[in-house]
This record gives C-alpha cells, sequence and structure tokens, in this order.
C-alpha cells in the first residue's frame, strides 16, 4: 500500500510539473499611460498584445544614461518612419515613476510606448533572466514579425544599424 501510495505521488508530481513546463507564461503591463499589454512567453521569444504583425524594438533604457538618451532621437525618427509597421517599447530602469516619466517623454518629445521598470519590476525580471540580460542599458531586444528574437545588444546603435535591423526583420 505504501509503495502503491508513493507511485501515484510520484506520479502526479510528474504530471503537474510537466504541465507546468508546457503552460505559456504571460504578464500583464501597462505603459506611462495606462493601455494594458499582455506579453506571453514563447520558446523563440514573446507575444505582446497589439504588436502581432509589427517588428519590435523592446529598448531597456535610463533616464539619467548618455547614450540612452542619444538613443531617443533615433527611435522617435524610426517611429515616424515606420508607422504601423515597428512599435517601440522602453522600459526605463533608472527608478522613474510614471508621473515622473510622463515629463520625461514630453519633454523629449517620444513618441512610442514607454513603460515604468520601477512598476513593472516582474516584467523586468522576467526578461533579465530570459535574456540573460546583466542590467547594462540601452539594452535592446528586436523581435521580428511573428515575435521571434532576432537581436540582442547591450550598447549604443547608431540609427543607421537600427535601420538596417529593422529592414532585415520586416522581410
Amino acid at each position: 500500500m505504501k509503495k502503491l501510495l508513493t507511485v501515484v505521488l510520484l506520479t502526479l508530481a510528474l504530471v503537474s510539473t510537466t504541465q507546468a513546463q508546457t503552460k505559456k507564461r504571460s504578464l500583464h503591463i501597462k505603459d506611462i499611460d495606462g493601455k494594458s499589454y499582455t506579453v506571453s512567453g514563447t520558446p523563440e521569444g514573446l507575444k505582446i498584445s497589439g504588436m502581432k504583425g509589427k517588428v519590435v524594438f523592446l529598448e531597456f533604457f535610463g533616464h539619467k544614461c548618455p547614450p540612452c538618451l542619444m538613443t531617443i532621437p533615433h527611435l522617435i525618427d524610426m517611429q515616424k518612419k515606420h508607422k504601423g509597421k515597428l512599435a517601440v517599447m522602453a522600459v526605463e530602469v533608472q527608478g522613474y515613476s510614471n508621473s515622473q516619466l510622463k515629463r520625461f517623454v514630453k519633454q523629449k518629445g517620444i513618441n512610442y510606448t514607454v513603460i515604468s521598470g520601477e512598476q513593472e519590476r516582474l516584467f523586468v525580471s522576467y526578461i533579465a533572466q530570459r535574456a540573460q540580460w546583466d542590467g547594462s542599458i540601452p539594452f535592446l531586444i528586436a523581435l521580428d514579425t511573428k515575435g521571434d528574437v532576432q537581436f540582442i545588444q547591450a550598447g549604443l546603435l547608431p540609427e543607421s544599424s537600427l535601420e538596417d535591423l529593422f529592414q532585415q526583420l520586416s522581410k
């Protein structure tokens, strides 16, 4: 009887572990304007609600980071140029709140989605774990139109490199 009970418990544990591993992990995040997004992990990348069929630049940046600040005008230009085909999502990770970020976005003329890492710590931790990110900024994850990660880069990329990357991923 003891052996039978042990076998049943081990089988149940194995089944529940297998089911947990095959379930997609979904997170619900909000940008600084309160718009919600569902982010689901896939084996090859991320599915982000509202981003289907678009190239996604997921940028982790800081409000006090000189290379990050240099990237902002490039991302603004690219968002204008490729409206409807490119989605830039920027996560500020140096501690600004939503209200501070709203002022920052207005001051810089940012025309893309901005998320407070302070408010969305679980999302930041999830990405850090999946991408093996050590916290260096700027940090770019580029997803193709299927949501598959095709490029990861820590450090500044010139605008021409961002444009080339977009062109490659939008094919």
